[in-house]
């Protein structure tokens, strides 16, 4: 066993162990960005967590590997317990033994992916510990990515130069680390000086990360053996998608899991979901989110929830004080899919009947979204085939919400600060756009009508978005200034965090378009007076849906529409634009058209953070400068050679520190007359300063020694002549003071 087997069996640590795991850990980041694509929230955030705690674990535990092995293994299912509880994964309910049951149930298939990536890093700790087998693990990682950046739609060539930037630093460690093995004593001399090795490193990584970000785009001089065989067999890269393999683009619509990667296309799926009667058509709500990452939404669970029976009435935290309007809908599941959350018009107010059953512990309520979560477990159904909701629906008076000001709508009803969230390199320009639109309107209502408006004229819905045009990294940007197409992710999106700019409280909401009318059997029987018709609608996969609540303070939430071609009952209208009253359309599919898209350059950007850059600028320029001052008396030797034009003699440089000091002292007030000798001059200045005459004597003798003596003078006489000069100046210096 070599030297770190024994180190990690007995639970010693070093820094090299720690310095590896760091790299591992930067590696298996990269291809968590991968999977993440294909993984759920709660599985890609799984194995971070797992990844980064083992990591910690290995290197702050002083114990021996079984020790070790256990107190791992705990907090591995400590981390499972969280995220799956974070993730609404499962709700945890019950006595302690039914808590049990339920993680256990639940805790299949994450299980595994957290132990895979535990084991994953225990073995490359410990198998890769030589310089070759290193080279080995990069170079499998490295050619990995690349097939995959050829064959999927996914480029990796960002994460393939991280992969380069671990493995350098990884093989600068493993050399270190065979110089301390090897040669004990000089790292011990070596150690001494550590802030000379950082800064080497830095300023070398500094050289690497900017000649990179400044390096020319030139076109590949060869073509990679996938692209060249498919031009052989006469089928285009284009045909294949942009060079990769003919993997459709896009999905089936439905209601998503994932929000936090919003994008895409999709397919419309006209398969049955459910049936609703219902007295009045509205959107069928399911889940809310609140923060905006950039790229889409964060699923995360923060909200406390409580668990609720049919029959009780569901407290709304921010229903607002107006009129309201009692909606009921009977609930029919035409399909087997589990939801997480029941669907209802906004907001539910109560839950008559689950199957028939008055009685149910399956239900919890979060008060602060307005969500009606469902719990499942082994023994009964995961998803009820009916349900019954009554809903209150907030029924608005436009002429008077236009007029309330924001002190009038927030000053005594102000919204969580979650509402208003913003990442912090949200783009300006987005910002400035909702500032242009919004100029003309004084209330929120005016602001928030104007940005629907604009949005709903300026844009073109389209379930296949040419996402080619897509330069910025941020998906409202994006959409905004890019791509100016898509569906309803893109527009609700834009909508809310337009708002937000604006200073109005939003939020993201998802479900259900209320679906096409059914001319059934019940709505030609006659009714009783003062009774409402009853109607069917029947909801698909196709009529999945998201759209923006926006708070109006003592009004509370209104649901705001921002697609085109889809029609909400409340607040839809645009100022000055009359509404035409005609039944909702869904947008039908298009036939898709082949045509040959360009190509989005794989690395538009560096892909390497500014700051970074920006750092390694300002390393560069404090290493030139520190090299210009430590050589700056060379330099001037420099000069002199360029004049004479060949290199200087150990005795003109003599002669030239000479100079250098006679120019010194003269600044001091030692001046010379023309007609004396350097001997005279010296003789007179020691009388000056006597504190200083060995000194200047000694320069003298230097001088003349060079100038008429018959003795050579070398090299390190004339560094003997620039260390007695830099001793004048110290000992003039403190004469002065």
């Amino acid at each position: 066993m070599n030297t770190t087997g024994k180190q990690l069996a007995s639970g010693k640590r070093s820094w090299y162990q720690a310095a590896s795991l760091l790299w591992i850990f930067l590696i298996a980041m990269q291809w968590l960005s991968f999977t993440k694509e294909s993984w759920y929230n709660e599985t890609t955030s799984l194995v971070l967590w797992t990844l980064a705690a083992m990591s910690v674990l290995e290197v702050i535990l002083p114990f021996k590997l079984i020790y070790r092995t256990i107190i791992k293994a705990i907090v591995l299912i400590y981390i499972l317990h969280k995220t799956l509880i974070d993730y609404s994964v499962y709700i945890p309910y019950g006595s302690f033994m039914d808590r049990v049951e339920q993680f256990i149930f639940h805790s299949n298939p994450y299980i595994w992916f957290s132990l895979c990536a535990w084991v994953m890093l225990e073995a490359a700790l410990r198998l890769v510990n030589t310089t070759r087998r290193i080279l080995v693990f990069l170079g499998i990682n490295i050619v990995s990515m690349g097939i995959l950046d050829s064959f999927t739609q996914i480029s990796l060539w960002i994460e393939v130069a991280w992969v380069m930037f671990a493995g350098m630093g990884w093989l600068v460690c493993q050399h270190f680390r065979n110089f301390q093995v090897y040669y004990p004593q000089g790292w011990k001399r070596l150690i001494r000086y550590p802030y000379k090795i950082i800064a080497n490193i830095a300023i070398i990584f500094s050289l690497i990360i900017v000649a990179s970000v400044n390096m020319p785009e030139v076109p590949p001089t060869l073509t990679d053996p996938y692209t060249a065989w498919r031009n052989y067999t006469g089928t285009s890269t284009s045909q294949a998608g942009n060079g990769t393999l003919d993997i459709p683009n896009s999905t089936e619509s439905g209601y998503s899991r994932e929000d936090n990667q919003l994008g895409g296309g999709f397919n419309f799926d006209y398969t049955p979901v459910m049936s609703v009667q219902t007295n009045e058509r509205s959107y069928w709500r399911g889940e809310t989110r609140e923060e905006y990452t950039g790229t889409g939404w964060d699923d995360r669970r923060r909200a406390s929830t409580e668990e609720v029976q049919p029959g009780e009435t569901l407290e709304n935290d921010d229903a607002g004080s107006g009129n309201t309007k009692q909606v009921t809908q009977k609930v029919t599941m035409l399909n087997d899919t589990v939801y997480p959350i029941m669907f209802g018009a906004y907001s539910i107010a109560e839950v008559t009947s689950i199957d028939g059953q008055t009685e149910s512990n399956r239900m919890l309520w979060n008060p602060e979204q307005a969500e009606l979560l469902l719990m499942t477990n082994r023994q009964q159904p995961q998803y009820p085939k009916t349900y019954t909701v009554v809903s209150e629906a907030p029924v608005v008076v436009e002429d008077e919400l236009r007029t309330k000001s924001f002190e009038e709508l927030y000053g005594n009803n102000p919204a969580d600060d979650m509402y208003l969230q913003m990442p912090s390199r949200f783009p300006d320009r987005v910002t400035d756009l909702a500032n242009e639109i919004t100029a003309s309107a004084n209330t929120p209502y005016e602001k928030v009508a104007l940005l629907q408006n604009y949005l709903q004229t300026n844009f073109e819905y389209t379930n296949n978005p040419d996402l080619s045009r897509k330069v910025s990294s941020d998906f409202v940007e994006g959409f905004l200034f890019d791509v100016m197409e898509g569906y309803c992710d893109y527009f609700s999106t834009a909508l809310v965090m337009m708002a937000r700019s604006e200073g109005i409280p939003a939020r993201w909401v998802k479900g259900y378009a209320p679906g096409q009318l059914s001319l059934n059997s019940d709505m030609q029987a006659p009714r009783q007076p003062g009774s409402e018709i009853e109607t069917t609608y029947t909801v698909t996969n196709a009529d999945a849906h998201s759209w923006a609540e926006v708070y109006f303070g003592e009004y509370g939430w209104i649901p705001v529409e921002a697609t085109p071609g889809f029609d909400m009952p409340l607040l839809t209208e645009a100022p000055d634009v009359q509404p035409v009253d005609e039944p909702e359309e869904q947008p039908e599919e298009e036939p898709v058209q082949e045509e040959e898209q360009t190509p989005v350059s794989e690395q538009a950007t560096s892909g390497v953070p500014t700051f970074v850059i920006w750092m390694a600028v300002a390393i560069l320029i404090a290493w030139v400068a520190y090299m210009f001052w430590r050589n700056r008396f060379s330099l001037r030797f420099l000069l002199l050679r360029l004049r004479t034009g060949e290199p200087l003699t150990p005795e003109q440089k003599v002669v030239a520190e000479t100079e250098r000091w006679i120019r010194y002292v003269k600044r001091k007030g030692l001046t010379r007359s023309g007609d004396e000798t350097l001997r005279e001059s010296v003789n007179r200045w020691s009388q000056s300063v006597p504190a200083s005459a060995a000194t200047l004597h000694e320069l003298l003798a230097w001088f003349e020694r060079t100038r008429y003596s018959p003795a050579s003078v070398t090299s390190d006489d004339w560094k003997a002549v620039y260390e007695t000069a830099l001793k004048l100046r110290k000992e003039l210096k403190a004469e002065r003071a």
